[in-house]
């Protein structure tokens, strides 16, 4: 598994050690930080990129109904992580089903791969945990996947369009 890590960009890296060790809850600011230097990656990177709360010394991933859904602009993909990804791929799944995973999936492209494979891995650190709920998020997406993948290569559209499925 750790392997597959080294597909994934910093920012995500570190998220899968943070999930790992706090899931979505508070953690340390310094612990985050020591984190974050040994993932190549800064605090204020993820914050931004708008994956991390950080305030008062203390840090927490941003569950994926607090993520931010907007990738009308090509910069908003170029610049998506496969945390981000994964997470905006358990949304739409959620909210709209198959075809609109596969939209987003047909949005984001290649990246889209990474992101099955961060789900199955995020689907194992809550097993091993025993984080339930979070692990039916990312097993639906993982036994969905294959479906989405064929929506997406066949291109079909859907009439749920992306801005209705993240308000």
């Amino acid at each position: 598994m750790t392997e597959q890590e080294g597909d994934f960009d910093p920012e995500s890296r570190w998220a899968v050690s943070w999930f790992e060790q706090s899931g979505f809850d508070e953690g340390e600011f310094g612990t985050a930080e020591t984190l974050s230097k040994a993932k190549n990656t800064a605090i204020t990177t993820m914050v931004h990129s708008g994956i991390l709360a950080s305030k008062g010394g203390k840090v927490r991933l941003l569950r994926p109904e607090e993520l931010s859904a907007d990738l009308s602009h090509p910069k908003s993909v170029a610049r998506l992580t496969a945390w981000e990804s994964v997470h905006c791929l358990v949304r739409a799944l959620e909210s709209g089903g198959e075809n609109a995973a596969a939209n987003l999936v047909m949005q984001i492209g290649a990246k889209a791969e990474i992101a099955r494979e961060l789900a199955y891995r995020l689907y194992t650190i809550c097993e091993r945990k025993r984080r339930s709920q979070d692990a039916l998020a990312y097993n639906a997406l993982v036994q969905s996947w294959p479906e989405i993948n064929r929506l997406a290569h066949a291109g079909v559209p859907t009439s749920t369009s992306q801005t209705e499925l993240f308000q």
